[in-house]
């Protein structure tokens, strides 16, 4: 059977391993990634490490000698995905090690798989390592390139995730990030804009720039500077985003938080169809009533977020928005709830995601007062669909007839799927390419004539 968790696709998996054919008698060890893309890059760091010491990697249980599950733990739904996939990887191998943000939680994880070798939290590397070694001894070959250019990934060769810090110091009560992953730590600028430049020269045509808090990167550092290309640059976002824009591929800038200095970030931002510093921020808004807002010890007054916005498009008027939102709330009132709609109607965000509120082991939120019952949490989630599905598809129908710059993921004998500047990997929409594909292949950026469209998609040829 395949390794096949959300974050590890079957398709990706022969990938995984070196171009190099296996040595005989090298170890193999099997992955399975669940959780965010932040998670993702902790896989990515751990296989870099293991291959870098001699291992190969099995994309299949079987051929694996033992298998790594990084687990997620923000969500109670979540904990359980995890707790399944330690199991079927028991099952399947019998050899499991278990890390990532579950971890934290051994005592529930032991209780559950007595059988596991070892459990250690997030971004513990060297604890993983150890626990691999006991598992399997290493068989380094000093006379072979054991580490592929730009490391070992798990996302496809034209794009790669790049945490920029580790942890939070936010202290909202329905999340319990901060408690699994520490306090914000930020990445040397330097090291940061090193290890895009590798991946840039490895092939990579898109950057995602990733943490809990971008918008704080270098904060508890106090903004150090460090050299990279023969001139000091800060540990802070503005400089952060001016050294990427020099690589010259595309960038998006992720979990930004509206911070008074993100609006320096807009003027930094190019043309859609220019690459770069792509015009698009995801920014986890969560909800719009201060009153909610307040509950949820978040930061913002949703009046001064919509002038923000509206400042933001006066700069750049193609820029795209996207965030996720928490209906459900403990004590969020019909009149709340309405409240939210009506912003997201100003706010004509471009790309919104929608969570009903769950209880999460540790958090604060759970000793609120006036949870909300699942049924009129179904209900709004409901309607708040309704109204972004219905914004979405208007924006979406108002492409058709334009040409917009496209990035290729995927091409096979029925078509190609790309990515236009508004879409990010896996969460946003597609465009679908039905004629004139055969010569393409994945990585490569195009100009594309939109003709169709969807709620959250589009579809064109390519341009002559």
């Amino acid at each position: 059977m395949s390794l096949n968790p959300q974050s590890l696709r079957p398709d990706l998996a022969p990938r995984i391993s070196s171009d190099e054919a296996p040595r005989p008698g090298q170890p193999k060890i099997g992955m399975v990634s669940l959780g965010c893309p932040k998670a993702l890059v902790d896989s990515e760091r751990i296989l870099t490490r293991l291959r870098a010491e001699g291992y190969d990697l099995s994309p299949d249980y079987q051929g694996a000698e033992a298998v790594i599950v990084n687990t997620c733990g923000f969500l109670d739904s979540a904990k359980a995905e995890s707790l399944e996939a330690i199991g079927e990887a028991l099952n399947e191998n019998g050899k499991v090690i278990v890390t990532g943000c579950l971890g934290v939680e051994e005592e529930m994880i032991r209780e559950t798989h007595p059988n596991v070798l070892a459990v250690t939290g997030p971004h513990q590397y060297e604890q993983v390592l150890d626990a691999v070694h006991q598992a399997v001894p290493p068989a380094p070959d000093p006379f072979i390139d054991l580490i592929p250019a730009g490391g070992v990934r798990l996302t496809p060769r034209h794009y790669a995730y790049l945490k920029i810090s580790e942890g939070c110091d936010h202290k909202c009560k329905f999340c319990v990030i901060p408690d699994m992953r520490g306090k914000l730590r930020s990445r040397p600028v330097a090291a940061v804009l090193r290890e895009a430049e590798k991946l840039v020269e490895a092939g990579v045509k898109e950057l995602l720039v990733i943490s809990q808090d971008t918008s704080a990167y270098g904060k508890d550092i106090h903004y150090a500077t460090s050299n990279w290309r023969d001139e000091e640059r800060r540990a802070h976002v503005t400089d952060l985003t001016r050294g990427l824009a020099e690589l010259g591929v595309w960038t998006r800038l992720h979990y930004i938080y509206p911070y008074p200095h993100v609006d320096d970030l807009i003027p930094l931002m190019g043309a859609p169809d220019k690459g770069g510093v792509l015009p698009y921020l995801d920014i986890p808004f969560q909800h719009s009533h201060p009153d909610v807002l307040k509950r949820m010890a978040r930061p913002a007054a949703s009046a001064k977020t919509l002038d923000r916005i509206a400042a933001w498009r006066a700069i750049n008027p193609e820029i795209a928005l996207r965030s996720t939102f928490i209906v459900g709330y403990p004590g969020e009132t019909e009149a709340e709830f309405q409240h939210l709609l009506d912003w997201l109607e100003e706010a004509q965000l471009d790309r919104v995601g929608c969570f009903k509120y769950e209880n999460v082991a540790g958090a604060r939120a759970n000793d609120l007062a006036d949870h909300v019952d699942d049924t009129v949490k179904q209900d709004r989630w409901e309607r708040f669909m309704e109204t972004a599905q219905r914004i979405s598809a208007a924006k979406m129908e108002a492409r058709v007839g334009s040409t917009m710059q496209v990035l290729v993921d995927e091409v096979d004998d029925q078509g190609a799927v790309a990515r236009s500047y508004l879409d990010a990997p896996e969460i946003d929409g597609n465009v679908f390419i039905d004629e004139g594909f055969e010569a393409l292949s994945p990585g490569d950026l195009i100009e594309v004539e939109i003709d169709e469209a969807a709620e959250y998609d589009l579809w064109g040829r390519v341009k002559p």
